[in-house]
């Protein structure tokens, strides 16, 4: 099978895939891993690859980094990477950079890896549904994501957040984060005040105060509901008031849900229905709503 057939092949493929009403990041790569021969599965030296020039993830855990190199030792890299022919030298990684790390820090020399073309597009695209499907990206690094994919892909904020199972006002939140002051997002990033702290801090328009209830949220250790207590006491001047809607009487609670879990929430018939996009986003609901196994 030649070369240019493979591309075209993938290239539809990927596109079906992006076309698709949501788009999955394992669907993707097991779209990819299923349509290469084994034989074309190679071992590439791991002193020839370099990070994807569109990866949103800035911070790794090394705790969960430790872990996986732990099983890699073990075990081996039982998934293969797929990285694409740097025009300058080696290659760069597409899908599985933790993996790379991990390997690494096994001590390994080797991967196992697919070679593929991508247009830049393709890269990003990709790089950031695997962050955002399979890693907790820190908030920032989230709503980032968020604006490059809308940007590459040229969709709407409804449209995405349609496409990636999550709620239409979790998108909205999270890109409303990107207006911080740099220093409150690195607070964020630090994990120094919530998500939660992060979206009513937010919708406040003087960036100056922004940051003096951002200090004091950590000096006094304000909760939600103090914060927000403190801003209305002290008048502060929003961006714009949330407005909730009205199409049934059970909107206010679905939009309550929505903000808490971070997807699309419906009740109908005394049911409440939660989307989640795969096994991983799940896990990540149950985890806040405190069910575990």
């Amino acid at each position: 099978m030649d070369n240019n057939y493979k591309r075209r092949a993938l290239g539809k493929g990927l596109e079906e895939l992006f076309n698709n009403e949501q788009i999955d990041f394992d669907s993707i790569e097991e779209k990819i891993i299923d349509s290469t021969p084994k034989d074309e599965i190679v071992e590439l030296e791991l002193s020839e690859l370099r990070s994807n020039p569109y990866q949103p993830r800035k911070v790794f855990d090394e705790d969960k980094l430790l872990e996986l190199s732990n099983s890699i030792k073990e075990h081996g890299v039982f998934q293969p990477i797929i990285v694409k022919k740097s025009s300058v030298k080696g290659y760069e990684i597409i899908a599985g950079e933790r993996r790379v790390k991990a390997s690494i820090m096994a001590g390994l020399t080797h991967i196992p890896a697919i070679v593929r073309e991508f247009t830049d597009s393709e890269m990003m695209e990709i790089a950031l549904l695997e962050n955002l499907q399979r890693e907790n990206l820190n908030a920032i690094e989230e709503a980032m994501a968020y604006k490059n994919l809308i940007n590459s892909m040229s969709v709407t904020q409804e449209e995405l957040a349609k496409r990636l199972g999550k709620s239409r006002s979790h998108v909205t939140n999270m890109l409303g984060l990107l207006s911080l002051p740099e220093e409150v997002k690195d607070m964020i990033i630090d994990n120094k005040i919530s998500m939660s702290h992060a979206r009513v801090l937010s919708k406040m328009e003087n960036k100056d105060e922004v940051i003096a209830l951002a200090n004091k949220i950590i000096s006094e250790n304000l909760n939600v509901r103090d914060l927000e207590s403190v801003s209305k006491n002290e008048n502060i001047e929003k961006i714009h008031k949330i407005k909730k809607k009205s199409n049934s009487e059970y909107s206010y609670v679905e939009n309550m849900m929505c903000e808490k879990l971070g997807t699309k929430v419906k009740i109908n018939n005394n049911k409440i229905n939660i989307s989640f996009s795969n096994v991983n986003d799940l896990n990540r609901i149950l985890e806040i709503l405190n069910i575990n196994e």
